[in-house]
């Protein structure tokens, strides 16, 4: 009886765990940075002048599409190349990746050190998803 309510407890806490980390990751607990949906970050990038956009995707990925105007720094060199986006730090950095895990990782080191970042949900596949034109 004792090992059965043992086991159940245990089970229960793994599933908590997963569930703890997967909203994590996704960015939906814990995150000092807003998450917004393509159709939000469209409307922040049609500002005049107040928005960058950072795709942390690998080169590869960034060389067989992307969306317009996006730069891209890798996550993996993110926080070596952390100088490198000193100039925009009083600007809003709209991240994103293909499904918004790595975007959410960025975001976090954006935020961490003084970056105004807001991560694009869903990543470059929720855009393409709702329509929005890419580059390749």
């Amino acid at each position: 009886m004792a090992l059965k309510r043992i086991t159940n407890l245990l089970s229960w806490v793994v599933v908590m765990g997963v569930i703890g980390y997967f909203a994590y990751m996704r960015g939906w607990i814990l995150a000092d940075f807003e998450s917004v949906s393509p159709a939000e970050a469209q409307a922040l990038l049609q500002k005049e002048g107040g928005t960058v956009l950072l795709d942390v995707r690998t080169p590869q990925e960034f060389a067989q599409e992307r969306i317009a105007g996006a730069s891209s720094l890798p996550l993996g060199s993110l926080e070596a190349n952390l100088p490198k986006l000193e100039p925009f730090k009083n600007k809003t950095i709209v991240v994103y990746c293909q499904s918004g895990m790595r975007s959410v990782a960025a975001a976090r080191i954006l935020q961490r050190n003084g970056f105004k970042p807001v991560n694009l949900e869903g990543g470059i596949g929720a855009w393409e998803g709702e329509g929005l034109k890419l580059e390749h």
